[in-house]
């Protein structure tokens, strides 16, 4: 196996671990929207991040409420310049259900963290709340909230 080939498994199998106990089914394939959004976030990707939202979606980023894939788009772009330069968002699925043959609700718990940071501070964790929903075949993200951890 080359070395690309080795890299991509190795990736893969990090990643497997990402969908909890949720890696098979619908509710597995309903959660594959949350974790593009986490990749293409940690890549810094605006444009990817947005693709993932239908046109119309909705994301909450501190009290900022974006309310288009456009909206979106410009606010990361942004972003990722200036105040979330560098940031990851590690969630871990606490519950992923399906509510319609093409409507999922997934909740999640992880934090933001800051660039060249290993974990997220205090301040930091939530627990997010994804609206997710079927179009053409493939999962979308229709709204994204997060709420702050207090412990």
């Amino acid at each position: 196996m080359s070395s690309k080939a080795a890299a991509l498994v190795s990736q893969a199998k990090q990643w497997a671990g990402n969908y909890g106990s949720y890696s098979n089914g619908e509710e597995g394939a309903a959660y594959t929207a949350p974790l593009r959004v986490r990749a293409a976030w940690e890549s810094q990707d605006a444009d990817a991040v947005a693709d993932m939202f239908t046109e119309n979606g909705s994301l909450l980023v501190g009290d900022e409420q974006l309310t288009s894939r456009e909206q979106i788009r410009e606010f990361l772009r942004k972003a990722f310049r200036e105040e979330q330069r560098g940031t990851r968002i590690p969630e871990e699925p606490v519950e992923v259900r399906l509510l319609a043959p093409k409507v999922a609700l997934a909740i999640t718990h992880g934090g933001r963290v800051a660039e060249g940071a290993g974990t997220w501070t205090p301040e930091d964790e939530y627990r997010a709340m994804w609206v997710l929903v079927k179009q053409d075949g493939d999962w979308r993200v229709s709204s994204r909230q997060t709420s702050p951890v207090k412990g």
